[in-house]
């Protein structure tokens, strides 16, 4: 059950960041993105990323609820397969938005 205590949070954060994001605010929470200079800010839709980031961490939280479930239970397959699903859903998330220049501004 002490399990829950820390699961149940993590999920609450994805989520929690997903509505924020979802908004088109929080940029500074997207690491690369807040430490760019003005210059390179200018040239992306700020509010295209968020809302990518956002519906991203909503995955992850969707992604995290089979860990938590597979833990409290110790049904070890479905906590493996959890975790093999968030890692995936992070990395094509990666590899999605530094590709492809989907979050440049047209000009």
């Amino acid at each position: 059950m002490g399990l829950l205590f820390v699961q149940v949070p993590i999920i609450a954060l994805f989520v929690g960041l997903g509505i924020v994001l979802s908004m088109g605010k929080g940029a500074f929470l997207i690491a690369g993105y807040n430490t760019a200079s003005k210059e390179e800010k200018a040239k992306y839709d700020e509010g295209a990323l968020c809302r990518f980031m956002g519906k991203l961490m909503f995955l992850l939280a969707a992604c995290w609820i089979p860990v938590t479930i597979g833990g409290v239970l110790e049904i070890g397959w479905l906590l493996g397969a959890g975790l093999a699903v968030f890692l995936a859903t992070i990395l094509v998330g990666i590899l999605y938005a530094n590709t492809g220049n989907r979050f440049k501004k047209r000009k």
